[in-house]
């Protein structure tokens, strides 16, 4: 019975955030997910790279939404979707006939090394899953998607959000490096 009492919850609702915290999120997300996207348009599709990965949405939540987060601050960013685009490549490289036991695997190695390392990013889990179930342009990255677009996107992300969480007075970013 102690289990299903567990299901009803016993916390409130946390209070709305401010105007100035809301306002800050916005230019944040719209200007890291803006440069990412751009660079990934104008610049990376032209030679047949790719730019962004559809994790990278739910990182600018926590990196201009809840940027005093600890899966927020840089290393859980970089380590977080890093590690776990190498996990899911490998997955996909091992298991990868069959997608849906690459993809179980993946996500929960992923988990499970990003606790080990201190690194938890729950985006990141999506990268790993987005190596297995991608599509052929991310398959023929092997690796690389490591690099590009994982690690060169999200630090394009990182970079906006510690010029942007600084502007305001009251928002500091990130709360520590390592």
């Amino acid at each position: 019975m102690d289990y299903f009492k567990k299901m009803a919850g016993g916390a409130k609702c946390p209070p709305r955030v401010s105007i100035s915290e809301i306002f800050w999120s916005w230019v944040g997300a719209f200007l890291g997910i803006s440069a990412v996207c751009y660079l990934h348009y104008d610049f990376a599709a032209k030679v047949d790279m790719i730019l962004i990965v559809a994790s990278f949405g739910a990182s600018a939540v926590l990196i201009y939404g809840a940027p005093k987060v600890p899966l927020a601050q840089p290393r859980n960013l970089m380590g977080g979707h890093v590690l776990s685009a190498l996990v899911g490549v490998a997955c996909f490289k091992l298991l990868g006939t069959e997608p849906w036991l690459a993809g179980g695997v993946a996500v929960a190695t992923a988990i499970a090394l990003m606790h080990y390392t201190r690194t938890l990013h729950p985006p990141a889990g999506a990268t790993a899953l987005i190596a297995v179930v991608g599509g052929e342009k991310i398959h023929a990255l092997g690796f690389f998607y490591a690099l590009m677009p994982v690690a060169a996107g999200a630090f394009i992300m990182l970079v906006v959000a510690v010029l942007v969480n600084n502007l305001a007075k009251d928002r500091r970013y990130p709360e520590y490096w390592f």
